[in-house]
């Protein structure tokens, strides 16, 4: 078992329809144990039943043709309000790499999404479980197959794959920092 953050990119095509957004999919699907964030490639259609956002059950669709997900489960905390400061923190980082991948791109950030122009680059939900904290992130890879106007990464530019380990990179590095932070610091009134 590991005691930092894990993550894997996986090659096999895996379609997401929201049903992965569980506790211990990532075990199950993976055999990680512990904090972990996995990327992979597919389609998505997150099917009513799974859909975590009140905002879009009454909404045109979650769904693309292709994109880059990323699962996310953290058994630190079952806060919701931490997940969610993870998740923007997250979208922060992905446009950073984005910017490195693509640096003439007109990416901006609002909340959780990233967008290109008038199009929409990505899709993100945090929530809990009686156990974790779970994140969805994902990126239109190509165009096609989404209710709404979008963006891609093929219009950018940018490899997937070459994306996805990039985003794994420096998602593990910022959890690493914070970790070292953490225990770096002595309380108030503390004395050595």
């Amino acid at each position: 078992m590991s005691n930092g953050l894990q993550t894997h990119w996986c090659d096999e095509v895996l379609a997401y329809n929201g049903s992965q957004l569980r506790a211990h999919w990532l075990l199950d699907r993976f055999g990680l144990v512990g904090d972990a964030v996995v990327a992979f490639r597919g389609p998505c259609n997150v099917i009513s039943d799974e859909v975590a956002d009140l905002e879009d059950l009454d909404g045109p669709g979650i769904a693309a043709d292709d994109m880059v997900h990323f699962v996310w489960e953290s058994f630190t905390t079952t806060d919701l309000l931490l997940a969610v400061h993870r998740q923007r923190l997250f979208a922060a980082q992905v446009r950073e790499v984005v910017q490195q991948l693509a640096p003439s791109s007109q990416l901006s950030r609002t909340g959780d999404d990233l967008y290109v122009g008038g199009g929409k680059l990505s899709i993100s939900i945090a929530t809990v479980s009686p156990v974790s904290a779970l994140m969805h992130f994902a990126v239109n890879a190509q165009p096609g197959g989404a209710p709404v106007a979008i963006a891609s990464l093929q219009e950018l530019g940018i490899e997937p794959s070459v994306f996805a380990l990039a985003v794994l990179q420096r998602i593990s590095d910022e959890q690493a920092s914070i970790e070292v932070a953490r225990a770096k610091v002595r309380g108030k009134g503390e004395w050595r």
